[in-house]
C-alpha cells in the first residue's frame, strides 16, 4: 500500500503524488527519533504513575475523557512540540514559510472489549469511516500518522485506497462545519463527540480498509481525500498516535489539490492552520476568512 519517498525531497513532486492518491512511508530519520523520544518521555511524566498504554486499566471512561483531554491540549500548546514538528518537516525537504499546518494532535483510543458499546467522546472514540474533506473542503490537504508506541491489526487505522476515486453516498451536504467550530469555541471540544465532527458514510463502503501498520519512529502521509477509519482496539492496550494535517500554501493559493469525488459541504476551514514558520493562521496571510463558504468547481 505504502511508496517508501527518500528524503529531502522537492516538496512540489511530493504533492503531485500525494494529489493522485499515493500513500508515502518515511523511514527513521534523527528527526523523528527525537520527535518519538520526546512525545513518549512526555506521556509517562503526564500520566504517572501509570504506563500509558495501560492507563485505560485504572481510569474510568469520564476520567479518561477528561486527563486525555488535558493532555491533547497541552501537547498541542508546546513550543519543544512545535519546533520538534517543524525540524521533521524541514528534515523531509518543506520550508516552514511555504506550509501551513492544524492542530498537533495526540489520538488515544483505549482498548473495549468485542461489542462493548462505549460513548462516543472525541478523546477516546473509534472514528467512523470519513474523508476528512468532507468536512474541510480542503483538498490540498496532506494527512501525517505516526504511532508512538507499537500498533498492531487490532491497534492502528485502515486506509481504504480502492475508493480513492470511487463516488460514496455520505452525509457531507448537511455538514454545517461553522456551526460545530463555534459550539467547540462555547463549549469545549467534547462538547461534540466523535460522530458529530465528520460526515459520514452512507450504507457500506463496499471493500475491507487495509490496516496501517508502520514502527514508531516512522511516518506516512496521505490525501485528505483518501477514505480512512479507526480498527476497533480489542488489544489489551491504549493506542496513542499523533496525527496533524498540512497545506502547502502556494498549491492552495494556485487551486492544486486531490480531485473532489464525493464532497458537498458549504463550508471550507483555512482558519484552522497556521503556517509553520511563525505560527500565522492562514485565514490572515491569505486575507480570507476563518471558514469560508465552499461552491465545488
Amino acid at each position: 500500500m505504502y511508496s517508501t519517498l527518500a528524503t529531502p525531497f522537492d516538496p512540489h513532486s511530493f504533492q503531485s503524488r500525494i494529489y493522485a492518491g499515493d500513500i508515502l512511508r518515511f523511514g527513521h530519520s534523527p528527526a523523528m527519533a527525537k520527535w518519538v523520544a520526546f512525545t513518549r518521555e512526555w506521556l509517562e511524566v503526564q500520566l504517572h504513575p501509570y504506563r500509558p498504554e495501560k492507563i485505560h486499566q485504572y481510569l474510568s471512561h469520564v476520567e479518561q475523557t477528561r486527563c486525555f483531554e488535558q493532555c491533547q491540549r497541552a501537547f498541542a500548546a508546546s513550543p519543544e512540540v512545535r519546533n520538534l514538528w517543524q525540524g521533521l518537516m524541514e528534515e523531509l525537504g518543506f520550508n516552514a514559510e511555504r506550509i501551513a499546518c492544524d492542530r498537533l494532535h495526540l489520538r488515544f483510543q483505549p482498548h473495549q472489549q468485542v461489542a462493548q458499546l462505549a460513548p462516543r467522546s472525541r478523546t477516546t472514540a473509534t472514528i467512523a469511516f470519513h474523508r476528512d474533506t468532507w468536512g474541510s473542503n480542503l483538498y490540498a490537504q496532506t494527512n501525517w500518522w505516526a504511532p508512538i508506541y507499537p500498533i498492531t491489526e487490532e491497534r492502528t487505522f485502515a486506509i481504504y485506497p480502492g475508493l480513492w476515486s470511487k463516488t460514496l453516498p455520505n452525509t457531507s451536504a448537511d455538514f454545517d462545519m461553522q456551526a460545530i467550530l463555534r459550539r467547540s469555541h462555547r463549549d469545549g471540544r467534547n462538547s461534540v463527540n466523535a460522530d458529530e465532527a465528520i460526515p459520514h458514510l452512507l450504507g457500506e463502503p463496499g471493500e475491507q480498509g487495509v490496516p496501517v501498520l508502520i514502527e514508531p519512529g516512522e511516518v506516512i502521509a496521505f490525501s485528505g481525500a483518501h477514505a480512512h477509519a479507526g480498527v476497533g482496539n480489542t488489544s489489551g492496550l491504549t493506542r496513542i498516535s499523533f496525527e496533524t494535517r498540512t497545506l502547502f500554501i502556494p498549491d492552495l493559493e494556485a487551486g492544486r489539490g486531490a480531485p473532489n469525488v464525493d464532497g458537498h459541504a458549504p463550508w471550507m476551514t483555512p482558519g484552522l492552520f497556521r503556517r509553520l514558520s511563525d505560527g500565522k493562521r492562514l485565514d490572515d496571510l491569505l486575507g480570507c476568512r476563518f471558514i469560508e463558504p465552499y461552491a465545488a468547481p
